[in-house]
């Protein structure tokens, strides 16, 4: 479930309503809630703010998913003003560069585009984010289009952007600086709106995550979410902090650490039987595992991807990363398609993943999370690795 160094996620939808920063510098307020169509279960939202390189002409856009699960700002076109006109990045002879990013439920495409970030008082300059949409580069590949569904606009999107704080500094890492079949072709070069060929692109101008760019509090993230009640809630605020061990607000303190393995996951042992490829992900609206004929969860009728068994069922799997940290997690299954159209968090939402373990948003409910960024030192050791 990996595109190059991103960890896929189940994108949701977005919210309408602005997510503020608190007095610290390096902390934001960020919320669940239905987002601006309405429909979202279990999404993560923020507020950022973008601007033209060096200047003052900026643009603050609130219902960005928050996706530990993925790396980079994406925003759709749609919701960029005329006149924020972001500085296009361009490759071998000058022609534009345009990205494919694969997600487990479909893929971004967009041309790669410059611009200073700006999320609660931090602020990452001049970095590459993903403008999405085919508005300028109508013709999809086939090469990117046969990954999935095309989601280019709110209705297909549902959220205004993604804001990627996972693993990584960068969205793809070596691979894209290849040339060949080694290369995941995630970058391409156009010279024209209708013809985009695979192109390698150097790391510091892949997509980046923003957090890695930050002065200070560079070397991960800090998502805290309360509880939810069994049944659900309307609406979750909670905060996003920037850093980890780099202030006083964001010490691991007695948080266990789970390091990763080559592939950039953890194990988890759910009714004896190990599940290696395992991750957590702030992205993903539900905790995805095996299928039903497995779990013997009965699918939903009206909830695609969910499982909804007739009375809330309680489980447990264990957690164990590569350095034998090892965590029983207890949580439920409940019936999705009883509560999707009433409640935007729901604790007990549970679906499909053959083969892994998809840890998502309602994993964070009722916890402090830590996602630490490759290669950067803390004091819970060098990334990557996720505590709690």
């Amino acid at each position: 479930m990996l595109a190059a160094q991103v960890a896929s996620s189940k994108c949701g939808s977005s919210s309408s309503s602005s997510s503020t920063s608190t007095a610290s510098t390096n902390v934001l307020q960020v919320v669940v809630n239905g987002g601006p169509t309405n429909n979202a279960l279990n999404q993560l939202f923020a507020t950022v703010t973008i601007c033209v390189p060096g200047t003052s002409n900026c643009q603050t856009i609130s219902g960005i998913l928050v996706d530990t699960g993925s790396v980079g700002l994406r925003v759709l076109s749609s919701v960029l003003t005329q006149q924020l006109q972001l500085p296009q990045q361009t490759g071998a002879g000058g022609a534009p560069v345009v990205e494919c990013l694969p997600f487990v439920d479909g893929f971004t495409w967009g041309p790669v585009q410059t611009a200073d970030v700006k999320i609660a008082g931090e602020t990452a300059s001049n970095i590459p984010i993903q403008v999405i949409g085919v508005d300028k580069f109508p013709t999809i590949p086939t090469s990117c289009s046969s990954q999935g569904t095309s989601e280019e606009t709110l209705t297909d999107l549902n959220a205004n952007g993604i804001l990627g704080l996972g693993l990584f500094p960068d969205d793809c890492g070596l691979g894209c600086t290849l040339t060949g079949s080694t290369n995941p072709g995630l970058y391409y070069s156009c010279p024209t709106p209708a013809s985009c060929l695979v192109t390698t692109e150097a790391e510091a101008s892949q997509v980046q995550n923003p957090v890695s760019h930050f002065a200070i509090d560079n070397n991960g993230v800090v998502i805290q979410l309360p509880s939810v009640p069994s049944g659900g809630a309307a609406s979750v605020a909670g905060t996003l902090t920037f850093g980890i061990g780099t202030q006083s607000n964001n010490a691991l303190g007695s948080a266990k650490v789970f390091t990763l393995d080559g592939s950039f996951n953890f194990g988890t042992t759910f009714n004896g039987v190990a599940y290696p490829s395992s991750f957590i992900d702030s992205g993903s609206n539900g905790v995805f595992f095996l299928d039903s004929a497995t779990t013997g969860l009965p699918n939903c009728s009206l909830s695609t991807g969910f499982y909804c068994p007739t009375t809330l069922t309680s489980l447990s799997a264990t957690q164990r990363g590569l350095n034998g940290t090892s965590n029983v997690v207890a949580f439920n299954a409940g019936n999705v398609d009883r509560v999707n159209a009433t409640f935007s968090a729901l604790a007990e939402a549970t679906g499909s993943n053959p083969g892994g373990f998809d840890w998502g948003l309602p994993f964070f409910y009722g916890r402090t999370v830590f996602t630490a960024i490759y290669g950067r030192s803390t004091p819970g050791g060098t990334g990557p690795f996720w505590a709690y």
